[in-house]
């Protein structure tokens, strides 16, 4: 059964594109965030010697990122006021696409059944931010990779997806903003 979270905003994109410091601001300034699955759950396996990481196991990883997802849906369903989400259960397809990686059909199940806000905002490849760190191993390439296939999954998902300029932290949250507000968005 299909169940729809309006107040459900989803910022994705590539790795390094700046939807963590979004996220981060957005919190900061009193909105609910859900915070990116992947960098949690690296964390934690790396904490634990668990081997659901994208670099040993990226089909374990994948399903722990859709796992986390489903249960920061059903939370955010609590929520009366607006929830932001640093990727969301349909990056977990673009994940596996990008792996060249099997999608049981339960994944795409949760992603149909699991909708957000039908405006997703998504981040665009820039050179000039892009950083690597501990968990963030990827090349500019492989990002602006995964930028194009989220872009393509969340619209196969038939959300509209809206790209955020290349400006400043505060600059793309008045842009997210002015969207929602355009489509007739309740806040």
């Amino acid at each position: 059964m299909e169940t729809i979270n309006h107040k459900a905003i989803i910022i994705t994109g590539g790795p390094g594109m700046g939807k963590t410091s979004i996220i981060e601001t957005l919190s900061e300034m009193g909105y609910s965030c859900v915070k990116e699955s992947g960098r949690h759950i690296i964390q934690e396996q790396l904490q634990k010697g668990g081997t659901s990481l994208p670099w040993a196991d990226k089909k374990g990883f994948a399903y722990e990122m859709l796992k986390m997802g489903k249960r920061d849906y059903k939370d955010a369903l609590c929520s009366n006021s607006l929830v932001f989400f640093d990727r969301a259960i349909p990056d977990v397809i673009g994940y596996l696409k990008l792996c060249n990686l099997p999608i049981h059909k339960n994944v795409w199940e949760s992603a149909r059944c699991n909708r957000y806000h039908k405006t997703v905002f998504i981040t665009p490849p820039w050179k000039e931010i892009y950083l690597n760190d501990a968990e963030r191993k990827q090349s500019f390439e492989e990002a602006i990779a995964t930028y194009e296939m989220m872009f393509q999954v969340y619209t196969d998902l038939n959300y509209a997806v809206v790209e955020i300029p290349r400006t400043t932290v505060e600059k793309r949250i008045d842009f997210i903003f002015r969207i929602l507000k355009a489509n007739d968005f309740q806040f």
